[in-house]
């Protein structure tokens, strides 16, 4: 996870919403070994890494627990591992799986 190419984190789960079928979030494992949220919307997959415009959208983590409650972690389940999503994060069925959509 970079802010401007620089390293802040590494992604340590995907959160699934499984009510809307989307990716909502990632569980980010930062520099100081703390875990924050990160929300879908606020990062964009660039040269192969999650990139976001500020650290300031990584949020603290009684928000991640708030959405890891209310979400499923990709890493708990096997067969969610390989759904593909879209760019807005929702998952791909049909045809659109295999035009550029990308996999947890």
């Amino acid at each position: 996870m970079l802010v401007r190419g620089i390293r802040l984190g590494r992604v340590d789960d995907v959160l699934f919403d499984p009510d809307s079928a989307r990716v909502v979030g990632f569980d980010v494992l930062c520099g100081d070994d703390v875990h924050r949220f990160l929300p879908f919307p606020a990062a964009v997959l660039a040269d192969g890494a999650l990139e976001v415009a500020s650290s300031l959208t990584l949020l603290d983590e009684e928000t991640l627990a708030f959405y890891r409650g209310r979400a499923l972690a990709l890493t708990a389940d096997e067969k969610l591992r390989e759904v593909p999503v879209g760019a807005s994060g929702a998952v791909e069925t049909g045809d659109a799986a295999g035009n550029g959509a990308g996999r947890c």
